[in-house]
């Protein structure tokens, strides 16, 4: 921010107006400062796995070892770009009420439960989060930074038609039910549900915007549970993920274990991460 812009900030008239350009100012270089010292961290990394030391890396940026030291040891984690920056937002397929005069949208108690799994993983990687549930018939607004998206494409032909755009994997429905494909292995993942086990499969992938400005991050399962899955994979897996794919687009098919009262107790990658060269 200029001193230009400090002074012009300071000569507002009304102290009201004064305040909150002043506080809007500050949250958005906060924001800032947290990104740059997320990306500074990751350098530091990347330089140290090029075979870089702590003592070679000091002499090169101007500072001692020790400082090298403590900024790999603190300030946001390099994995929390694959989530986003800020506020994130978590996007929820909706469906009408059941039995109402005036049916509303509401969201599935598995779907919420995945939401939660990911405002938790936020908050640790030093994010905040907040959710908006799609109402029928699905149409939701892509075009916008920090996203991500929980809702299944029998839910909104909008997300369907991105979708497509995956050449690797994609959502199939026949007599048996809804499954994911496998292209490039022709496999079909089935979900252990629908035989009667405690199970589902998910997709986790990053898709693009339709107005070719960016990606969001999109998780589904083929019955409720499976994005529950999905988020309790991230859960653990989001450095390793993030290392393998930084923010390109990918998708992969998670499979995961459930309880009878619902809760998730294991999830595990079934294919290949399937990444496109493309952002």
């Amino acid at each position: 921010m200029s001193p230009d812009e400090i002074e012009t900030i300071q000569k507002t008239e009304d102290p009201m107006d004064r305040a909150r350009e002043a506080g809007s100012r500050i949250d958005e270089h906060q924001v800032a400062i947290a990104e740059l010292s997320r990306v500074r961290r990751e350098a530091l990394n990347e330089l140290l796995s090029l075979g870089n030391t702590q003592t070679q890396i000091a002499q090169a940026l101007g500072m001692t070892r020790a400082r090298v030291g403590q900024l790999l040891s603190s300030g946001p984690r390099p994995e929390r770009a694959f989530l986003g920056s800020g506020v994130v937002t978590v996007a929820l397929g909706g469906k009408l009420e059941a039995g109402k005069e005036k049916p509303g949208p509401v969201v599935s108690a598995e779907a919420f439960g995945a939401y939660e799994r990911l405002a938790e993983l936020a908050r640790t990687l030093g994010l905040g989060t907040e959710y908006e549930v799609i109402p029928p018939p699905g149409m939701v607004t892509l075009n916008r930074t920090n996203l991500v998206v929980i809702c299944g494409p029998r839910l909104s032909p909008l997300v369907a038609q991105v979708l497509e755009s995956d050449v690797n994997l994609s959502f199939h429905k026949d007599a048996k039910g809804w499954h994911l494909v496998d292209h490039s292995a022709d496999v079909q993942y089935r979900s252990p549900f629908d035989d009667g086990t405690l199970g589902d499969i998910g997709y986790l992938g990053r898709l693009p915007r339709p107005d070719g400005k960016g990606t969001f991050l999109y998780l589904a399962g083929v019955h409720a549970m499976g994005s529950a899955g999905v988020a309790h994979f991230l859960e653990a897996n989001i450095g390793d993920l993030y290392r393998e794919v930084k923010n390109r687009r990918f998708s992969v098919v998670i499979g995961c274990d459930f309880d009878e009262n619902h809760r998730i107790v294991a999830s595990r990658r079934l294919s290949p991460i399937y990444k496109q060269e493309t952002l």
